[in-house]
């Protein structure tokens, strides 16, 4: 066996010290990426020098590292597809890629990895695409530093800027997506890591998870989408130092939760959105170290949510901070700051001597008939809140902070 092992590690070394390198340019004896592809051996590197080339369908079928030298221009002209990838140890680096195709009927992408591992999709360029950069049954890869603008103005005609769909183990870092359906979308996609990318203006959603599991995002912005992320049917999500903001609209929100499980929320800030996050059917997150700031509503809990704990987060001037469809309580609220508690500590130990009720009787009023939101400000419904905080009738009587915070929570 050792023997085998060893011929093999040869074998590899022989293939990698043989590789070479393949020009194309218009002037070149290669003048196009597809012979490029064509007459290179395995290993080789495809280097592609500055100026437009007019293809699409252009197949990587062996390992392959193509390389942009001042972002030569590949203009699919519209046709479909343009470059996919259907081996593994592909690197695609510094190619500015444009004019893919539109289709009712196939997602045509800027560039696909498929049936692949081992990839890395870098430091590109997309604009004028359908989908942007699509990575169908792979794994074992990065998608680094790539600027994917797309023109989305409806979602029905529209692809997602970066889409994985069953695939496990991709790293999705340092990428800016704006004007697609969702910025980054994930459809049977387990172990993957989204970090430090920015999604903006996107027509639907900034990150889309669906039926995804054991995934991690953190430290990305999403800001002005049609909402800010959504995540569906998924177990076991991290979500760590993200910032939520200005997602505004009838029915938009930071964050969207639906039958989520065993997830953990941390350090994320949501600020100005018409609701920070909204739950529904989802059990056992952990919410800590968030700041909620001027949003309509803070978070907002459409039942069949049991066992989540919020323990030291900032709820700072939002209109309503929690807002709840039901009586039925069965989360936690512990050691979190409120901007609008009015309580007192006289004992000086940093937190209030009466417990806080988070949810104001007007927020299940504005549930209800959301008409009655134009009364907010309203001397009325200040009586009414108080009513019902001193002697609870249809808000949850045991949804209390029982040590709410003095001061705001420094990290």
């Amino acid at each position: 066996m050792k023997h085998i092992l060893a011929l093999l590690a040869v074998i590899l070394m022989t293939q990698f010290t043989c590789a070479q390198t393949v020009e194309v340019c218009k002037t070149c004896p290669i003048s196009t990426l597809s012979d490029g592809i064509s007459q290179a051996k395995d290993f080789d590197t495809i280097v592609v020098k500055k100026g437009t080339y007019k293809e699409h369908n252009v197949i990587v079928d062996k390992p392959l590292t193509i390389i942009g030298e001042n972002y030569p221009i590949i203009d699919g002209e519209l046709k479909g597809e343009i470059i996919t990838i259907i081996s593994d140890n592909v690197t695609v680096d510094g190619l500015f890629i444009i004019n893919v195709g539109n289709s009712y009927t196939a997602d045509y992408a800027a560039i696909r990895v498929k049936n692949s591992k081992n990839f890395l999709i870098q430091n590109l360029v997309l604009e004028k695409l359908f989908f942007g950069i699509y990575i169908e049954k792979s794994r074992d890869g990065k998608v680094f530093h790539n600027k994917i603008i797309g023109e989305a103005v409806e979602e029905y005609n529209s692809g997602n800027g970066i889409q994985l769909w069953y695939s496990k183990n991709v790293l999705i870092e340092h990428n800016f997506v704006q004007h697609v359906r969702d910025g980054i979308y994930l459809e049977f996609s387990d172990f993957c890591t989204i970090k430090n990318n920015v999604s903006t203006l996107n027509v639907r959603y900034g990150l889309h998870f669906m039926f995804s599991n054991d995934d991690l995002y953190e430290d990305n912005t999403f800001e002005n989408n049609g909402a800010g992320v959504a995540v569906m049917f998924s177990r076991r999500i991290k979500m760590f130092n993200n910032s939520f903001k200005e997602n505004w609209g009838t029915a938009s929100y930071g964050l969207l939760l639906k039958e989520i499980n065993d997830a953990e929320i941390k350090g994320n800030t949501f600020e100005d959105n018409t609701i920070g996050i909204n739950v529904e059917g989802s059990n056992r997150i952990n919410y800590t170290h968030n700041t909620f700031k001027n949003n309509g509503w803070a978070i907002k809990v459409k039942g069949a949510c049991y066992t989540n704990i919020f323990t030291e987060n900032n709820f700072l001037y939002n209109s309503f901070d929690i807002a709840y469809n039901s009586k039925v309580n069965d989360n936690e609220f512990d050691k979190n700051y409120w901007s609008s508690y009015t309580g007192y500590d006289l004992d000086k130990n940093g937190i209030g001597d009466i417990p806080y009720r988070p949810v104001k009787l007007f927020s299940y009023i504005v549930n209800r008939t959301p008409e009655t939101i134009i009364l907010l400000r309203s001397m009325f419904i200040d009586i009414i809140d108080f009513s019902e905080k001193v002697s609870p009738v249809f808000t949850p009587d045991d949804l209390l902070d029982n040590n709410p915070l003095i001061k705001k929570l420094t990290w």
